[in-house]
């Protein structure tokens, strides 16, 4: 796999041809097919290993007492990506961005990852209610909003680590703040 990582960061998906991730190995082309049919079957085995990755996290997040603070989540995210991006011959956060196109090709890698999801929604639901119980954020905060506001910082967060610039936690807490102090326009001002 991590042959194929090395390959798929450097060239991407489709410009890496299986003869590529055989030869990065050192293996026999016979021993490489063993454990991967196809290219696409690695592809899905790298993006599982990646959402795998975050599963985890989340899992930690949910089990720790007490739990984390909304400032402690942002950072366990950024931090995380940042773990991901550090090794030397390959970026997870960069082969995910690869990966989220091929769920679009892919039937099946499309439904593992929509189901991902599906399920980081609802752990991010569940940190919210969390956070209300423990007056973390406001009581009547719907945690299925948090959880969509997070769920889709997610991928902007990787999109901006590869194609823009590093954002902290402390940096998205604090615009996250702002806008939950702005006002809707259906509110007055005075």
């Amino acid at each position: 796999m991590t042959s194929a990582w090395s390959c798929f960061a450097r060239t991407g998906f489709h410009a890496t041809s299986m003869d590529d991730v055989v030869a990065a190995t050192g293996m026999s082309t016979s021993a490489v097919y063993r454990y991967f049919a196809s290219k696409d079957e690695l592809i899905e085995a790298t993006m599982d290993e990646a959402l795998t990755v975050i599963r985890d996290l989340f899992g930690k997040l949910l089990t720790s007492e007490p739990v984390p603070t909304p400032h402690e989540t942002l950072r366990a995210l950024t931090d995380e990506l940042h773990r991901r991006s550090a090794h030397p011959r390959y970026d997870l956060s960069q082969i995910v961005i690869q990966g989220w196109a091929e769920a679009l090709r892919l039937p099946a890698l499309r439904e593992r990852t929509r189901t991902f999801y599906l399920e980081a929604r609802e752990h991010l639901a569940e940190l919210a209610r969390r956070w209300i119980t423990d007056r973390q954020i406001a009581a009547d905060a719907d945690p299925d909003a948090v959880s969509a506001v997070l769920l889709a910082m997610m991928p902007g967060l990787i999109v901006t680590h590869q194609l823009v610039a590093e954002f902290s936690a402390d940096t998205l807490s604090s615009g996250l703040a702002a806008l939950g102090s702005s006002r809707r326009p259906d509110e007055s001002i005075g």
